[in-house]
């Protein structure tokens, strides 16, 4: 049961109402992390701000996938491993590779976010050169962390809120 119950569209006041129309436009439907985060309508705002800015990085949408469920899958995070998921198949990515993006093992932007999320930012020199070896430049390790936080704040909200899961059903 949530700690932080979702509100409908009904509840919303007038600041959150438009932004979550618009998340609900754009995914199909309006997701229970919205729901939750309407509670508090700058955080709602700064996130949906955040999330178009950070669309527009340089990462392509499976690496940015990659990043997503890697950081999730170290703060333990079944709802936005649910999520993800299904977008991450949504990007081509198989079964098998998203799985592989969990662990850090599909690619090196799936290895520095979760050296990143399990180090809290502390890498070493060695982690550092190894991204720049597999072909991530400066402004993608800037990309990568901040896809990290970003992912880091959904994953904090939904494990505090128990965000009921409304994504399909993961396999652990």
């Amino acid at each position: 049961m949530p700690r932080i119950t979702a509100l409908s569209l009904d509840h919303a006041n007038d600041t959150t109402r438009p932004l979550l129309v618009g998340v609900q436009k754009k995914i199909g439907f309006l997701p229970n992390v919205f729901k939750t985060l309407a509670h508090a309508p700058a955080v709602l705002s700064a996130y949906v701000q955040h999330s178009v800015a950070l669309g527009k990085t340089s990462l392509s949408a499976t690496e940015k996938e990659a990043v997503f469920l890697a950081t999730s899958q170290v703060n333990g995070c079944d709802y936005c491993l649910a999520a993800h998921t299904l977008f991450a198949g949504k990007t081509g990515l198989s079964g098998q590779d998203i799985l592989k993006a969990r662990q850090g093992e599909l690619n090196a932007f799936a290895a520095l976010a979760r050296q990143v999320t399990e180090s809290r930012g502390h890498l070493s020199d060695e982690q550092i050169n190894a991204a720049r070896l597999a072909g991530i430049d400066d402004a993608k390790i800037i990309e990568v962390v901040a896809h990290v936080a970003s992912q880091t704040l959904t994953n904090y909200l939904n494990n505090l809120a128990l965000t009921e899961i409304d994504f399909p059903a993961i396999e652990n």
